[in-house]
This record gives C-alpha cells, structure tokens and sequence, in this order.
C-alpha cells in the first residue's frame, strides 16, 4: 500500500491549504515547495515520524504533503515494509531534481537570513544532550539577559544536525565539520575519565590498574564503539557484554554511576561538584579527549542575530569546558 491509500485510510482531509506560494512547472501543474520538502525528508529518513521531527511538523500533516505529491504525479512514491518507508522507482527517479530545488530554496533562504540587520527573532541551536543539558543552560541564561529580544531553540541531540539543510543555525559538535560552507571554530576540548560512585567502591573496592576494570560492573553505550575502541587499542579485546549496563543517553549512564551501580566512562565537566562521584584510574586510562567546536552557516554568519548568539557561544563555552 502507497502512502496515498495509507493517507486517505487514516484521513480524508487531502485538501492542502492554497495560501501558500507554489512554483509551476511546464505542464502548469502546481508544485507547493512544502510538498517537495516533505518527500525528501521521507526519503532521506525513511520514516513518517524520523522526517516529522525533522522538519518540526506533525506526522499527519507531513503523510497529507506526499499523499498529496503522489495524487499530482500520479505514481506512488513510498512503499510501507517491514524496514519502514522504501522509495519505488519514481521516487528514486525525481529525487535529483528534488534536490535541486532544495538547494536552491535553502540558497534563498539563507541570502534573506543573511542580510537581516535585526537582532530580534529566533535562533536554533543543536548540541549533544550533556552539553545542552549541563552546560548551556546558564549560558544562555545570561545570553537571555543581554539580548532578551532573541529566542533561543535548543535541540538536544547527539545526532549531527544538518545546518546546510537548516536543521539548526548553530552548531556545537565533537567533531569538524567538513563542508566549505561551514564555518567552524574551536572552543576547546574535552577530556574523560571513569567514574564511580563512593558507595559502589566501598562495596566493591577500588580498581588499581586498568585491567581491574573488566572485573567490575561497567557501565556503557549501546550501539557507540569508542569503549570498546579505547580497550581494544590499550591491548584488551572487549565486547559489548562486557557493559552490565548498556544505553546510547549519556545521561542515563550518568545517573547510573551516581547510583552506584557500577563505573562508567563521561566527561570531567559532567561530573564536575559531584561529591558523591570520584574518578578512578586518573592519569592511566589515556583517553583521548574530544575536540569541540562551533559550527555555522557561512552564508548566515553575518546575520546580526545569528552572529551575537554565536559568539556569545564562543566566548562562554571555552571555560566551562
């Protein structure tokens, strides 16, 4: 079944609302920009709910654009598997020109951005949870109280946002962003250690080398390798099972350290004023530490607002880290 019949099943509103600008093609048939957007956000997540949260709609809304996309061309786009969305052959075969007039509606909109001269208005920020959760909120505390006609949009995520798709304005990653079209600056880095709580050593006592670890109740990601990478190059080759506790949210795996459940490996400023956590092995583990950067648009960097929030980013974040 076609997202079209899936669509007209679950609503029978198809009608998209004609307000909105639309571009033509040779035919004369109407193609709303939106409708475009949407089909692309769909291909490339191969989700209804992934390319929702993506563009910042609702999931019927966004299932209404294809449905509505696929009754214009008259072919079906999508696909329902068990993997989720597969494009059909149309899809695959309009996908380029898709493309391009995506980048030629996000060139656009990134020349209007540009040339604001305002500060008012809103910016949308994307970084890891820790450093949203942890570190901007005071940042941006004070950012609010020097510039309060800028809202801020805070995305917590450790998925790479997409700032060329204008996913987000500004970005801070762990690592270099490599398009041209990015500016990037470096605010720093970020080293880890292994944590654990003081209840849990006095129950299980204190690892006095680095294979001690294995003995231990270890706390680690789910689907991240960098872990297991840090043992398999200190000569230890270490699966997945060797983690008694197992989750992708580093917050999660936080929380279980101050619990005492076992150790795990984070950041020094996640457990910075933590008297109930200490670090073991310090100095032998050799972590390496993370770079961390601020990224944005070059096409935007001159906008006022934009500009003021990155660096105020930039001058704030290199402390804290």
């Amino acid at each position: 079944m076609g997202i079209v019949e899936s669509w007209k099943t679950a609503d029978n509103s198809m009608n998209i609302d004609n307000r909105y600008s639309s571009m033509n093609n040779q035919d004369g048939l109407a193609f709303d920009w939106r409708l475009v957007r949407s089909f692309l956000a769909v291909l490339d997540r191969g989700s209804l709910l992934g390319a929702a949260r993506a563009l910042r709609i609702s999931q019927p809304t966004l299932g209404r654009h294809v449905a509505e996309l696929e009754t214009q061309l008259g072919s079906t786009l999508f696909e329902r598997t068990g993997r989720g969305l597969q494009p059909t052959a149309a899809a695959r075969q309009i996908a380029t020109a898709a493309r391009q007039m995506e980048e030629a509606a996000l060139a656009l909109s990134r020349t209007v951005i540009g040339s604001q001269g305002h500060h008012g208005g809103t910016v949308r920020i994307t970084a890891s949870v820790p450093v949203a959760v942890l570190l901007l909120p005071p940042v941006l505390t004070r950012l609010r109280q020097s510039l309060p006609d800028i809202q801020v949009e805070l995305v917590a995520s450790n998925q790479i946002s997409n700032l060329l798709r204008r996913e987000a304005d500004i970005a801070v990653r762990m690592v270099r962003p490599d398009q041209s079209s990015l500016i990037a600056r470096r605010l720093g880095s970020v080293s880890v250690g292994a944590f654990a709580s003081r209840a849990y050593l006095a129950r299980r006592g204190i690892p006095r080398q680095p294979t001690d670890l294995l003995q231990h109740e270890l706390i680690g990601s789910d689907t991240d390798s960098a872990i297991l990478e840090g043992f398999s190059a200190a000569g230890h080759a270490v699966s997945r099972e060797a983690f008694a506790l197992r989750s992708d949210d580093l917050l999660v795996q936080w929380q279980a350290v101050r619990a005492g459940f076992g150790i795990g490996f984070t950041a020094h400023y996640v457990a910075r004023g933590d008297p109930g956590v200490v670090e073991v092995l310090p100095g032998l583990l050799n972590a390496p530490a993370l770079p961390v950067w601020l990224a944005v648009h070059r096409e935007i960097r001159n906008n006022r607002r934009i500009r003021a929030v990155f660096d105020h980013l930039a001058t704030e974040l290199p402390g804290l880290l």
